[in-house]
């Protein structure tokens, strides 16, 4: 099964299981579990190895963000979701990844499913699936892998600042317009690849050229997998929510214009690439039309040689000239009568050079 193929394959549990099931692969990593307390003046962090360790956090009266990094552990999972309240289909999402990009409310907690775009080394862009808990006060997120794009607002927590003054609704915002914000250097990248690929075909069509333009489109219908459901995700947030109180709605719609500029920029290097492959299969077209024009006026000027060739390599007695001195060279004259002849008639007619001069 090619990588293009597996990023859209789910994992799914087996037949007939009940609702709520999910299937943790055995290469995935185990979960840790960083978590964040804060209230307008204080700040508390701490690494958990034992998820009995969440119980304290709770029912704190700050907010607390429980990130879970890494769903390589059933028991670990089922217990976070067991603490804070978390519904089963809940959890079902978070785990079986992956998801579309979609919002869920449940009586105490509302589920909140995006992807983050990692740009790998190669150009290609890979997408990991985030899922965000949010409840009263709380926020817990899962992730599929270690690493993130959300040290900056870690780092707005530990200085002060609105983030701090605000729920765990802000929280999430912060972290939705975070994941966001990490779609534009890829894209980008993207861009560059189309220009770079532009400039290759103008100047000389390449074999590989079709291929990477292929392999761009490709990564362009999955970001627009990707960012059309966010972008439907925020609206949802924005105006239908009851877990958004409505100070967190007025950053959601910047964040919600975003979504449509990522949108707006995923559509137009979709009709870019398009139109870079038509293209080069016009220039591939055309350059080969242009190889068989030449080949062909070649042709047709050696067609009467030939046949004056072949006429006196008969050598029949009746033949001018043939027993003459001057026989040879006057065929030879007549032979480049015949091609400059030809080829006149041709550049007349605007079949050399590209120019139409004739009637």
């Amino acid at each position: 099964m090619s990588e293009r193929r597996k990023r859209f394959r789910k994992r799914r549990p087996p037949a007939g299981a009940p609702p709520g099931a999910f299937v943790v692969p055995e290469q995935a990593q185990a979960p840790r579990i960083h978590v964040i307390e804060y209230t307008a003046d204080r700040v508390n962090e701490a690494d958990l190895t034992d998820p009995e360790a969440l119980q304290a956090y709770c029912d704190s009266k700050g907010t607390r963000w429980i990130d879970v990094q890494g769903l390589g552990d059933e028991k670990v999972l089922s217990r976070i979701g067991e603490l804070f309240g978390i519904h089963p289909l809940a959890m079902a999402d978070v785990v079986n990844v992956p998801q579309r990009p979609k919002v869920e409310e449940y009586e105490e907690h509302a589920l909140v499913i995006s992807q983050i775009a990692e740009l790998r080394g190669s150009g290609d862009v890979e997408f990991e699936q985030f899922s965000m808990v949010l409840g009263s006060g709380c926020l817990v997120t899962f992730q599929e892998r270690y690493g993130d794009p959300f040290d900056p607002v870690r780092q707005r927590i530990r200085q002060g600042g609105p983030i701090r003054r605000m729920g765990a609704d802000y929280l999430m915002y912060a972290l939705i317009d975070a994941v966001i914000d990490g779609y534009y250097p890829a894209l980008e990248t993207l861009g560059d690849s189309l220009e770079n690929l532009e400039e290759r075909i103008f100047a000389r069509p390449q074999p590989g050229a079709l291929r990477d333009i292929q392999h761009i489109r490709h990564e362009l219908l999955q970001f627009r997998r990707v960012v059309r459901p966010t972008r439907e995700t925020v609206n949802a947030l924005l105006r239908e929510s009851r877990f958004i109180c409505d100070a967190v709605r007025v950053y959601l719609r910047d964040c919600y214009d975003h979504t449509v500029q990522v949108m707006d920029v995923v559509e137009t290097y979709r009709e870019l690439a398009s139109g870079l492959m038509e293209v080069h299969l016009s220039r591939v077209s055309n350059r080969t039309n242009e190889v068989m024009k030449v080949l062909t006026i070649v042709s047709s000027v050696f067609i009467p040689l030939t046949f004056i060739a072949g006429i006196y390599g008969m050598n029949f007695e009746f033949m001018p000239g043939l027993r003459e001195r001057w026989g040879y060279p006057a065929t030879l004259a007549s032979m480049v009568v015949v091609a400059a002849g030809m080829l006149y008639y041709f550049w007349r007619k605007g079949w050399l050079g590209g120019d139409d001069r004739g009637t």
